[in-house]
């Protein structure tokens, strides 16, 4: 009889891969595995998504990989950051922009991306995250 799922261990690994497939960008491979059944919102243990790593580390093309296929762009990790949040920290204009065309919100987590943008006198994003200049 086999389990179709995996042992544990296995299931584990492979959530290893795929989280290491978000730091790297590779947009392809984790495509191919959201649109084979992986939860395209699944989280590490630190509460960290698949998009929040990929965002947080620049990678607009798997970002919006990812946001095709249903991607949580508002779900913030454990310690209350948003993916828009830490693109904004970490300076991937092309992130927050493909974040914000996928629907994040600009005043989630804390601190807020606009905080955050403010913060570090990031005027351009600001016009990307708050049009509106509220």
């Amino acid at each position: 009889m086999s389990d179709d799922a995996g042992t544990p261990t296995e299931v584990a690994e492979l959530a290893g891969r795929l989280f290491d497939m978000a730091r790297d960008g590779d947009a392809a491979s984790l495509a191919a595995y959201v649109d084979a059944g992986v939860p395209v919102n699944l989280t590490n243990d630190a509460g960290d998504t698949l998009v929040m790593l990929a965002a947080y580390h620049g990678h607009a093309d798997a970002v919006r990989a990812l946001v095709e296929r249903g991607a949580d762009v508002n779900r913030l990790n454990d310690r209350g950051q948003s993916p828009v949040a830490g693109a904004v920290f970490k300076g991937e204009d092309d992130v927050v922009r493909a974040l914000v065309d996928g629907g994040a919100d600009p005043r989630a987590g804390h601190p807020t991306a606009v905080d955050t943008a403010r913060m570090f006198g990031r005027e351009d994003l600001l016009s990307v995250l708050d049009p509106s200049g509220m």
